[in-house]
């Protein structure tokens, strides 16, 4: 099966340095998101399925970042929790509302990490759609045009909210002036400032020692930079990308789903490129790392979610959430939810089947309707039509589970396996009391409730004698009741 995968890590070794220079990523994430009103950090809200800051580190590491610094403030317990496995240096901004900060004063904390001949890219965590080629695009561009500093620009229909690129329109850059600061004149400018920066490491230590904060919020602005360099004779550029949605950054819960959106069309879009049949993309949710083999047909409906890998010739219908989990080629899956678990080919799975965490589907199986597993093995060729609960138990090959047959497998303090063997047949309305044993080729009685084991190919009935009195019903006076 050929496999696809979304995100393309780079390893450390495979990195390469120009010299003794670095690529060096401070990612700010100190600021509260206060218009997110949430008890959490605004950049650990998800984006199909994922924590947004998560694709900003991934999208640095992947354009050849040799070193990841993360300045966290607000939530930063929370923060430095979710980044304890990813490969990032973690540096601290104090958090005091009656002190001034702002961006200049976040990239301060990450200082000591920057020699003076690195790149240093500066990147927003709550800007989740920038990606690793405009990252390397714009560092190519800052070392090709010997810049000290290099601005990511982009044009804005409204670019009310953003800081103006003022410039000498020929990619030179003369000053980047904040929307709240902007004159009547200067808010009329579409280019605006993404706030993704490359600097050259002295370049950038010497100018942050000159900012003040006499601004209308009082604070420490990295924008100002771009003003002292120039007025310094260096040279500051700037550098525009078409793609306006790259750079939207994420402050509110409706901006959470517009990224969520725009993100959601790239994951679909990359499986459409790679032989995946999507009917209705806009009403299918698959999360990035899913992996989806040629010519599978994904109905509207369907959630895909956690590194699941789906097979080739597959048909995903309906309702359908898969989550952390493998089905193999040639499957069909209907309206059902699937946990944690592993599915083969040739399988036929729903409708409204519910698979728990830690099943192992064999080749060829039948699992139907409203039929719930829940840490189980099916073997080859068996199936459960309809209607019944099989937990911890182990099922072997070519064995038929019929309509409304329970697993007992919980005394109300101990859970307890149940196995059956191959070629085993359970009829309908059956309990089996775990643990226990049905060897192979053994019969189970339709309305039996099974507590011994039952050898090979013996039959077993478990249920009481039919008693039918004569006359009943009239002796009781209930002939004509209503």
């Amino acid at each position: 099966m050929d496999l696809f995968i979304f995100w393309v890590k780079i390893n450390k070794e495979e990195k390469t340095k120009g010299g003794d220079r670095l690529n060096i990523g401070i990612i700010l994430a100190a600021g509260e998101g206060k218009r997110m009103k949430s008890r959490h950090a605004k950049v650990l809200h998800k984006i199909c399925g994922k924590p947004m800051i998560s694709y900003v580190i991934e999208a640095a590491d992947n354009s050849r970042m040799d070193k990841i610094i993360v300045v966290v403030g607000h939530k930063k317990e929370e923060l430095v929790e979710y980044l304890k496995d990813f490969d990032v240096i973690i540096k601290e901004q104090p958090v005091d509302e009656k002190s001034s900060y702002g961006t200049a004063f976040a990239v301060s904390r990450a200082i000591d990490e920057v020699e003076d001949n690195d790149n240093v890219i500066v990147l927003c965590a709550d800007t989740p759609l920038v990606t690793s080629d405009s990252i390397s695009s714009l560092i190519e561009y800052h070392v090709n045009t010997k810049s000290y500093a290099t601005v990511l620009t982009t044009e804005l229909e409204d670019p009310t909210g953003y800081g103006r690129i003022i410039s000498k329109g020929n990619g030179d850059l003369l000053k980047i002036v904040e929307d709240k600061d902007a004159t009547f004149d200067e808010k009329k400018i579409k280019e605006i400032n993404s706030g993704i920066y490359c600097f050259n490491g002295r370049a950038l230590k010497e100018s942050m020692g000159k900012i003040d904060n006499k601004n209308k919020q009082n604070e420490y602005y990295l924008t100002d930079t771009i003003e002292i360099l120039n007025s310094e004779g260096l040279k500051v550029s700037a550098f525009k990308i078409n793609n306006s949605e790259e750079i939207s950054g994420v402050n509110s819960r409706e901006q959470l789903a517009t990224a969520a959106k725009i993100m959601q069309k790239r994951i679909n879009k990359f499986h459409l490129d790679n032989g995946v049949t999507i009917v209705d993309p806009d009403n299918t949710y698959i999360e990035p790392n899913v992996i989806i083999g040629y010519d599978t047909v994904i109905y509207p409906g369907a959630i895909i979610e956690t590194n699941s890998i789906i097979g080739q010739d597959c048909k995903i219908v309906g309702n359908t959430r898969i989550v952390n989990s493998v089905i193999g080629n040639g499957c069909e899956i209907e309206s059902t939810l699937i946990e944690s678990s592993t599915i083969g080919s040739d399988c036929h799975i729903g409708p409204y089947a519910h698979l728990r965490p830690n099943c192992k589907i064999g080749n060829n199986v039948k699992i139907g309707n409203f039929v719930e597993i829940k840490n189980s093995n099916i073997g080859d060729n068996s199936k459960a039509a309809h209607l019944s609960y099989v937990g911890d138990a182990d099922v072997g090959k070519n064995v038929n589970i019929g309509c409304g047959v329970v697993f007992v497998n919980y005394d109300g303090k101990n859970k307890f396996r149940s196995t059956v063997e191959d070629n085993a047949f359970i009829g309908s309305n059956s309990n089996l009391i775990a643990p226990v044993v049905i060897e192979k080729n053994g019969y189970v009685a339709a309305g039996s409730t099974i507590t011994d084991d039952v050898n090979e190919g013996d039959l077993s009935i478990a249920r009481a004698r039919q008693v039918n009195i004569p006359g009943w019903v009239e002796k009781k006076g209930l002939k004509n009741h209503k």
